[in-house]
């Protein structure tokens, strides 16, 4: 983690969490910081749940001046029109969403996104002045085939076409092998493939926006392993699985500077 960054740690409920337990989940978390003294301002603290669980989010943290960001999963393509069941970045901006989960591996596996469509709403979420979480990884068989940064590289290059140099954004990696299964990429392993993505981006959007950018780790995040990726000079935060919905497990993670010195 480089100063300058704000380190950003993002909580991804996937589809877990209705309305109702949401509330009680984020009342519980805050409670949770405030009780550890969490120092508003050292770590960007951002949740991600379903989208029907976002009005009621958005409340609670603007009623009870909660510093929490707001995330939405995904979104689509499209502005607006007779797409059944899909979410324009325009609504999720008039709910005060800062941020957009785009091309999760799941996304793409479940969903057959491909790069191009990926592409297609990173462009939607700037539209909308949403900032992108754009997640890359491989599998292991990738991996093993092409080695532990082309796939991701790849998928970058095409996410980042026509991005402009002064786009807010933010880079996920999310080695697919690490997601869910208990494997964790090491930190030096992280560190390989986010130092990657920021020369990308710095290839993409110039040095400024690089230095900048703030890139996450993903896969298998938890209390005990969290401090050891940020010690790593590109890795700037974690989207975090199923650790954030843990309230006590997910504010250690929120705490990594207390129990580690980083």
């Amino acid at each position: 983690m480089v100063v300058g960054r704000v380190p950003l740690i993002a909580g991804n409920w996937k589809m877990n969490l209705d309305h109702l337990q949401a509330v009680a989940f984020v009342q519980k978390l805050h409670w949770a910081l405030k009780d550890a003294k969490h120092e508003v301002g050292s770590v960007e603290v951002a949740v991600f749940p379903p989208f029907t669980d976002i009005r009621t989010v958005q409340t609670l943290i603007d009623a009870d001046k909660i510093a929490f960001s707001l995330g939405a999963q995904d979104l689509s393509t499209h502005d607006a029109g007779a797409y059944t069941g899909e979410i324009s970045g325009a609504f999720l901006s008039k709910l005060n969403c800062g941020y957009v989960i785009i091309g999760h591996s799941e996304r793409r596996e479940y969903h057959d996104e491909t790069d191009e469509v990926v592409a297609a709403k990173v462009q939607a979420a700037l539209r909308h002045e949403l900032v992108p979480v754009i997640c890359v990884g491989e599998t292991l068989e990738q991996r093993e085939e092409s080695g532990p940064t082309a796939v991701s590289v790849g998928q970058l290059e095409v996410a980042l076409e026509g991005v402009p140099s002064g786009a807010d954004i933010v880079v996920a990696y999310e080695p697919v092998w690490a997601i869910g299964t208990g494997q964790v990429a090491s930190p030096e392993q992280a560190q390989e493939v986010c130092a990657a993505l920021r020369t990308v981006i710095a290839e993409k959007l110039g040095q400024d926006a690089a230095d900048r950018t703030r890139v996450l780790y993903g896969g298998s995040v938890k209390s005990g392993n969290v401090a050891s990726f940020m010690r790593e000079p590109d890795v700037d935060g974690a989207l975090v699985g199923g650790a954030s919905l843990v309230v006590d497990e997910f504010a250690a993670i929120i705490r990594y500077q207390k129990h580690v010195g980083v």
